[in-house]
């Protein structure tokens, strides 16, 4: 049997792992992404506070492609048309002689009014160094304000990245410690839901608030924002927060380039697939990670953990239908929200499954915990170490 070729979209979580495992599995593997290197976004929490560089979390792709033997085209995707599994890119390149295509192209975030005003830790890598940049000038200046938050979508509860949130806002506080500056600061936690973090589990809440308290973080909540501007937030019910420095994490929605790409999407815009993460009408395109829409119990979250399963998944099961045997691997049953939440000066183990949630404190060790997770992220990805199974 000739070598089947697979066309991976994206170079994030999803499509760095498909084409990683797909290529274990000997088939003929090309990459496209738009971005020449691989971003690590959990351990970008410590760019803002100077710990690190965006240069050391990134991988770039074609050492990536080089240690696994697939193919890479940096190249936008400026047009998919899934029928046919066509793909234009913005050089004009048109690619069409793949027999399998793997939708990961990730999502695009919700538009706030003044959103231009806020900086993420989840948007472009760019943004961090932003964020690093504006906290150094105030650091420089001896005080200000500070606000940090996140927002969800109504349409896709899935689609919110609250923990990021949480980690540069308690490493940004320990930071200013260090400094000996925090009592000249303002800190404040934002979000627009009553009870942001409620996915962690219920007795996650109290103990992040009494996190809050300790470290004299105020909290608004509860209020839909209403503008972002250059001097602060406005929030609906007409309460304004003054800040000098505000970093938003936008909830996730479907991207342009997916809504228009004749496959069926959920009402928030996400690929709406089955539990193999296969598309009904579309034999041989598969959508995974954040451009798919995550099936799951109420509480579920976009998380990398679950869109590398997908992807390892998915490598099996397009081996698998090339060879025209029935075998398929779910992700519905590995559902669950897993992180290591740092504060900079230790962390908090974070875990959720339908058994229960629990959230243990980890003080100091869980920081390195983290730093250990990130060099293992590199390295295992370029084949310089093994895999610990199931990751």
């Amino acid at each position: 049997m000739s070598s089947r070729k697979v066309l991976v979209l994206g170079g994030g979580f999803a499509g760095v792992e498909a084409a990683i495992y797909l290529r274990k599995q000997d088939m003929d593997v090309t990459l496209v992404s738009d971005r020449d290197y691989f971003y690590i976004y959990p351990t970008s929490i410590w760019i803002p506070t100077g710990e690190v560089s965006k240069e050391d979390i990134s991988i770039p792709l074609d050492e990536l492609a080089f240690s696994h033997g697939f193919q890479l085209i940096v190249d936008p995707v400026t047009k998919l048309e899934a029928k046919e599994k066509k793909v234009t890119l913005a050089s004009g390149r048109v690619l069409d002689a793949y027999d399998y295509i793997v939708v990961a192209l990730g999502q695009d975030k919700l538009k706030h009014k003044g959103i231009e005003n806020t900086l993420s830790i989840c948007g472009a890598p760019e943004e961090a160094t932003a964020l690093y940049e504006r906290l150094d000038a105030l650091v420089k200046k001896g005080s200000g304000k500070i606000a940090m938050g996140f927002g969800g979508n109504p349409k896709d509860p899935s689609a919110v990245r609250g923990g990021p949130a949480f980690e540069v806002l308690f490493n940004v506080d320990t930071y200013l410690k260090k400094k000996g500056v925090r009592d000249n600061f303002d800190l404040t936690f934002f979000a627009p839901m009553a009870k942001p973090g409620q996915k962690m589990g219920e007795k996650a809440l109290p103990m992040m608030d009494k996190m809050f308290k300790m470290s004299n973080i105020h909290k608004k909540v509860g209020s839909p924002i209403a503008a972002f501007e250059k001097e602060g937030i406005l929030f609906e019910d007409g309460e304004k927060i003054d800040s000098d420095l505000t970093m938003y994490i936008s909830a996730g929605t479907g991207n342009d380039i997916v809504a228009q790409s004749g496959l069926p999407l959920s009402e928030a815009g996400f690929v709406v697939t089955n539990d193999y993460n296969e598309i009904e009408g579309f034999e041989g395109v598969y959508a995974i990670g954040d451009a798919a829409a995550l099936m799951g119990p109420e509480w579920k979250a976009k998380q990398g953990h679950v869109a590398e399963v997908m992807a390892r998944n998915i490598a099996y099961n397009i081996f698998q239908h090339a060879q025209n045997i029935d075998s398929k691997k779910g992700y519905a049953e590995h559902i669950n929200i897993l992180c290591v939440m740092d504060t900079g000066n230790g962390a908090a183990f974070v875990y959720r499954s339908s058994k229960g949630g629990k959230m243990i404190p980890l003080p100091v060790v869980g920081h390195w915990m983290k730093k250990g997770w990130g060099w293992y992220c590199r390295n295992s990805k370029l084949g310089k170490i093994p895999r610990l199974p199931g990751m």
